[in-house]
């Protein structure tokens, strides 16, 4: 079905999800073999790259793509070609780690920042194998006008790479997240105490990203409930409803939202409250995936596993055949096996008529 995301015409309202997959090159650089695997994936509505650091101080693990450098740049400039010559749409994840990093990854004696110095719980994996993460450092207030302007500079760069549109990822207990919710965000300045202090970094990156693209090329990520690198809120409702009705004096293309739909938490509050389209992420299959659109209770649906195996999901879910299956353990093995080899309805019936 036809759609239209902010200003962006879609051939569907099926989007493939941001999703690390840890195949970068040296310099963190994205390469043919990246290209390869979302040409592949080109007939989702929109794809959205896997997140992407805005800078050295922003990158958590190995082999993650930046867009901070010239050979980034050109790098990422290779995929986004791959995926307009098939008539594909791609949007760039825009991303800082925060807290979720180690002194391994980020090199010359630094420690990860946050907004205050909490350690998350559990290990974090480098290139020397897991490691216990460390208790991170406060960034202090006068450094986040240069945090603030790192994400314009890879808006700005992500517009140069050939990108449709950009993600603010503020989801996931990174660091934007981190600012947002109140078991990590301690601080007694103008980015702590309240909701609106909190939110204050976030819709700070969004005007400074607003200031390279257009609103309607635009989108925020948020996971109001999504424990994941140890992080919460004492009442992610209040404060969401909060974060959300801010977002709408920006009038963006969309707001992509990581749902638990197990856990109380109400998500139609969310979409009642936003201005824009909602994304809606969390499991879908495709008979809650076409519930969910007929009833309006989202206007496009992300889907991450099931893209990783599937590159041909749009045809797949059209015809309503069976999936290939994840082989989760080549998630992240860093090669092209478990990656770009995932074979499409058209690729099976061409094997089969030549045996």
């Amino acid at each position: 079905m036809p759609a239209v995301l902010g200003s962006i015409p879609l051939r569907n309202r099926i989007v493939m999800a941001p999703l690390t997959r840890s195949r970068a090159e040296a310099g963190n650089v994205p390469h043919e073999l990246n290209a390869r695997y979302y040409a592949q994936r080109a007939s989702a509505g929109l794809i959205i790259s896997e997140a992407t650091q805005i800078s050295s101080q922003g990158q958590g693990y190995p082999k993650t793509p930046g867009i901070h450098s010239d050979a980034q740049i050109a790098g990422w400039q290779l995929v986004t070609n791959a995926v307009h010559e098939c008539g594909g749409k791609i949007f760039l994840q825009l991303w800082h780690v925060g807290r979720i990093s180690h002194p391994v990854t980020l090199g010359k004696g630094e420690v990860p920042v946050a907004p205050s110095a909490i350690k998350p719980a559990g290990e974090i994996y480098t290139d020397q194998g897991m490691r216990p993460f460390v208790t991170p450092r406060a960034l202090a207030i006068d450094e986040i006008p240069a945090l603030i302007e790192d994400f314009r500079i890879a808006a700005t760069n992500a517009k140069a790479a050939g990108f449709d549109g950009v993600e603010i990822h503020a989801a996931n207990g990174y660091l934007i997240d981190q600012f947002l919710r109140d078991g990590t965000n301690k601080r007694e300045d103008a980015y702590g105490g309240s909701v609106d202090n909190r939110a204050r970094l976030l819709r700070e990156v969004t005007e400074a990203v607003l200031s390279v693209w257009e609103p309607g090329q635009v989108g925020v990520r948020i996971s109001p409930t999504n424990p994941f690198n140890d992080i919460a809120d004492s009442s992610p409702q209040a404060t969401f409803d909060v974060i959300v009705e801010q977002l709408n004096r920006y009038s963006l293309a969309y707001l992509h939202v990581v749902e638990d739909r197990t856990d109380g938490f109400d998500y139609q509050q969310l979409r009642q409250i936003f201005n824009g389209a909602y994304m809606a992420n969390g499991g879908y299959q495709r008979d809650s995936a076409i519930a969910a659109i007929e009833e309006g209770s989202a206007d496009f649906i992300a889907f991450g596993k099931l893209f990783i195996a599937n590159p041909d999901l749009p045809q797949r879910l059209r015809l309503n055949t069976e999936f290939n299956p994840p082989r989760e353990e080549l998630f992240y093995a860093g090669g092209a096996e478990g990656y770009d080899d995932y074979p499409s309805l058209r690729g099976t019936a061409e094997r089969e008529a030549s045996l």
